[in-house]
């Protein structure tokens, strides 16, 4: 009977220290591959202007587009993975850095606005073909829908509620994500929900990938023009508390999508216990903001691709955006768009910067 009862004991402890580890999971993102290209996703490049490396020479040793001489143009930052788990680290990521990019431009036009966020929700229940879902996607497979369908709304139709048409964790199996006009902007009563016909968007004008680039190309894009979106190998993140992240020994097959909103230098930090000076990018993740440092990011170190952050940058630049309602077609497929044309920010990175 005591062997027994020690046998049980013995599950019940190995069974506990598996839900721990499940729980942890859970709250700093899963290490399932998030990084898929889909069927209908056919153009992982569609830009003819020119790169800002090939025009921007002088680069600051920092630059943060969190902190840009006491302001922050970044978008707010997201937990992809509640009301419940959803891979969707791509779309956060890709729509986060097209939102900063919008907000970065609008500042150029105007000095105050109210933030612009783009509905995540909306490119899981529309873009499932291209983009992606809760089950993986990629960053420019949903710059490729939004461009293909001509506009993504603002995230006050569609709020982020972690499901797509592939998913069965929580209460998904009991959603409806399907493609429909109730399911891009919609507003509820007590008694239904209604969809809502006219409704503020964004669109894209171009957007692309960089490759296994050199540092400098990828600081041009994001001094010039805004945050970017970047794969990275998700594991080595998961129990980042603080500090420049530089092992270099973490596998560089990518798995996780982050966003990359700047970069500087340890030397700002005189008492993290460094051997020497290191170059670090300014990494945004989507875990929420009980994770990382500075609520929600991390730091990790320049030039050596750890982790693999510097093999995968996607970008996108937006074409134009409405501050208010526009007219949506049968389905909310087509928009015509009323509002504020793109202009690239680039144009005045000499004098404003």
């Amino acid at each position: 009977m005591k062997g027994r009862c020690w046998f049980f004991a013995c599950c019940r402890i190995h069974w506990t220290a598996g839900l721990l580890l499940l729980r942890i999971a859970a709250a700093f993102g899963s290490v399932s591959d998030e990084i898929k290209v889909m069927a209908d996703h056919m153009v992982m490049n569609d830009y003819l202007k020119a790169l800002p490396h090939t025009y921007v020479k002088d680069l600051p040793e920092s630059f943060n587009w969190g902190n840009l001489s006491g302001v922050s143009y970044l978008t707010k930052l997201l937990n992809q993975h509640t009301p419940q788990w959803c891979g969707s680290c791509w779309a956060h990521a890709a729509l986060s850095s097209l939102a900063d990019r919008i907000n970065i431009a609008r500042n150029d036009i105007s000095s105050k606005h109210t933030e612009i966020n783009l509905s995540i929700q909306y490119v899981l229940n529309c873009g499932a073909n291209v983009a992606g879902s809760c089950h993986g996607g990629s960053a420019t497979g949903a710059y490729e829908f939004i461009k293909r369908n001509g506009f993504v709304p603002f995230d006050t139709c569609m709020p982020y509620i972690a499901c797509s048409s592939d998913s069965n964790e929580g209460f998904c199996q009991h959603v409806d994500t399907s493609c429909s006009a109730l399911n891009t902007c919609r507003t509820c009563s007590s008694a239904s929900c209604d969809s809502v016909k006219t409704f503020p968007n964004a669109s894209i004008a171009e957007y692309g990938v960089y490759k296994h680039s050199d540092v400098t190309a990828i600081k041009a894009e994001i001094f010039a023009r805004g945050p970017v979106a970047a794969a990275v190998y998700g594991p080595a993140l998961r129990y980042y508390k603080g500090g420049v992240y530089s092992n270099d020994t973490e596998r560089k097959d990518t798995t996780h999508m982050v966003s990359i909103v700047g970069w500087g230098t340890t030397s700002e930090y005189p008492n993290e216990a460094e051997s020497a000076k290191k170059a670090y990018w300014i990494v945004r993740n989507s875990w929420g903001q009980f994770w990382g440092e500075n609520m929600g990011f991390c730091r990790v170190e320049m030039g050596r691709n750890i982790a693999g952050i510097e093999s995968h940058i996607a970008w996108a630049t937006p074409r134009i955006w409405s501050e208010e309602k526009c007219t949506a077609g049968k389905e909310g497929k087509v928009c015509r768009m009323r509002g504020q044309k793109y202009v690239d920010p680039s144009v005045n990175v000499v004098i404003n910067r």
